[in-house]
């Protein structure tokens, strides 16, 4: 129980650090977040179960036309809930991007109905084996956390070893001096976004087959999320995916041991005290202001 609870934390852990690695770059490049990013990931799922299932699409075509269009609902989140108030330095950007969400989820709710449905991969249907005994772990729960590493190795990669990668994160330190070095400040803002929205509904993607597909599926899930990303330190693409795995590895043992009806209780009450004795999170560094 404790080897299946262990997979199954690390599974959850990578998909809440996946979602917060939106919730970083974004932060890291224009100091703004997403706060529809549980809605991203609900429509990376249901997308995907539409191709694959309603149209009869092949797995991989339908995969990648759902990610696409999660990408694509980055750009409309950024052009629409985000920069009309960015740019006028308000702080709206904040109830824009929820309200955005809320939108989106009664728009799926409405057009793919409020039955939970079932996505059926091949990863998800037979448990792995050893030695003729069950482990109840499916292979996609492995698969899961491999992809999340890979995913925030490269987006550290990209952010620190590519002039592109640097160009996008001075736009937020100083934006007039990345306007004059001829950096795009607005097509970065809104890069940043689209790989928000593509890493939450890659999270869709991944979890589905474990969990029903419907609208709301995502409301949760960004909440905790965010919760990892500050907890992590917003700052650090390996801080949100390391907090992710202590987050899901703390709820997986929690939910073993004790039963879900401690789960939320004790894991957002360790993330409380761990804020408390780290504002800056496990992983962040205190901003440094000049005076």
């Amino acid at each position: 129980m404790l080897l299946s609870a262990l997979i199954s934390g690390l599974g959850l852990g990578s998909m809440y650090g996946l979602m917060a690695l939106g919730f970083y770059v974004t932060y890291a490049v224009s100091g703004t977040v997403n706060f529809a990013q549980g809605s991203s990931m609900m429509l990376g799922a249901v997308l995907t179960f539409t191709f694959a299932h309603t149209l009869g699409w092949a797995m991989l075509p339908a995969v990648l036309a759902a990610l696409a269009l999660c990408a694509l609902y980055g750009l409309v989140v950024e052009f629409v809930a985000v920069r009309p108030f960015a740019s006028r330095g308000s702080d709206a950007w904040l109830m824009a991007t929820v309200a955005l969400g809320i939108v989106l989820d009664n728009v799926v709710m409405f057009t793919f109905g409020k039955e939970p449905r079932a996505l059926a991969s091949p990863l998800a249907q037979t448990p792995i084996d050893v030695g003729g005994v069950g482990l109840g772990v499916y292979p996609l729960q492995i698969l899961i956390p491999l992809v999340g590493l890979a995913l925030a190795a490269a987006l550290h990669l990209l952010s620190r070893r590519t002039r592109w990668g640097t160009g996008m994160l001075a736009v937020v330190q100083n934006p007039a001096a990345a306007r004059l070095m001829g950096i795009p400040i607005r097509r970065a803002v809104a890069v940043a976004f689209a790989l928000s929205t593509l890493f939450a509904g890659i999270a869709g993607v991944l979890i589905a087959p474990l969990f029903n597909v419907h609208s709301d599926m995502g409301t949760l899930f960004g909440l905790k999320a965010f919760a990892v990303a500050i907890l992590g330190g917003i700052t650090s693409a390996w801080g949100v995916m390391i907090a992710g795995l202590l987050f899901g590895l703390i709820e997986a043992f929690v939910t073993a041991t004790l039963g879900s009806g401690y789960t939320q209780i004790i894991t957002f009450g360790l993330v409380i005290v761990a804020l408390a004795l780290r504002p800056a999170g496990l992983f962040g560094r205190t901003e440094v202001k000049k005076v």
